[in-house]
């Protein structure tokens, strides 16, 4: 009997260990299912598994990717760089690189020169006639320049004065200006006043004068950034002349006062 109870407790204890290592064995395959084991052999071969993937080719994928990842976050190409890091870096770059990081280098340079030339102005310049020569004539290549001539006192002057500044705000890149008129040209009449010429390159090509060109104090910086603009010196974004649609609210308010032509003549009936 005794001997019978020893049988027993070894089967039991040869049972449960192997019962353990199966255990241990789903355990290892469930957490990695690509290792290279006799029991994900037998789990592929009953379909549990998955067909055994190429582990190389997944782990040099993935290295590959941590590396561009760090490649990217350390290394700057030329195109991130500012100029002042071109120079610095400028012995790393090989031969193959130098024609385009010269074009860029070039590119960089136009751009910055462009966005100064933009915003090289943004205010309007008070000047007198001794100024002239050097603000107007002597302006610089295709530089606009758009000048107004005024006198303390006029009230249409004034309000020109005001919209230029909104406009000089705008377009950065073209030069407005103010004088007294008397100070620019000698025994200029009042009656011309206001006065707005527009140069390119020391020549004139606009010129507004008088204040009926304006249309008087109901002039809005709209309208009067159209009326710049149709010289060439400013783009503007408006896409008609706002003039035009008070010009068409008048008329329409003219003809609807104004009695059709059949109706006066039955009314002379």
């Amino acid at each position: 009997m005794a001997g019978f109870v020893v049988i027993c407790c070894f089967l039991l204890v040869r049972y449960l260990i192997r019962y353990c290592s199966e255990r241990g064995r789903v355990s290892d395959s469930a957490s990695d299912p690509n290792k290279d084991t006799e029991w994900n052999d037998i789990l592929r071969k009953k379909g549990i598994l998955p067909p055994k993937e190429n582990v190389e080719e997944q782990e040099r994928a993935k290295e590959e990717e941590q590396f561009a990842i760090l490649q990217k976050s350390l290394v700057k190409t030329y195109e991130d760089m500012t100029l002042e890091e071109l120079e610095e870096n400028e012995d790393e770059f090989n031969e193959e690189d130098e024609k385009a990081i010269e074009m860029y280098r070039q590119q960089r340079l136009a751009e910055m020169k462009a966005a100064q030339m933009k915003n090289k102005f943004g205010e309007v310049v008070e000047i007198s006639g001794k100024d002239y020569v050097q603000e107007v004539t002597k302006a610089g290549k295709d530089i606009w320049v758009v000048l107004h001539l005024y006198k303390q006192g006029i009230p249409l002057c004034a309000l020109i004065n005001q919209h230029m500044s909104g406009l000089a705000k705008k377009f950065r890149d073209v030069k407005f200006i103010k004088a007294i008129s008397t100070t620019c040209i000698p025994n200029y009449p009042d009656k011309n006043l206001p006065t707005i010429f527009v140069y390119l390159e020391g020549d004139i090509k606009a010129q507004f004068i008088g204040p009926l060109v304006f249309g008087g104090m109901n002039l809005t910086r709209d309208e009067l950034e159209w009326k710049i603009s149709e010289s060439g010196a400013i783009k503007t974004d408006l896409e008609e002349n706002p003039r035009k649609q008070i010009q068409d609210q008048l008329m329409s308010s003219i003809r609807a006062c104004v009695p059709a032509r059949g109706e006066s003549d039955s009314e002379d009936d």
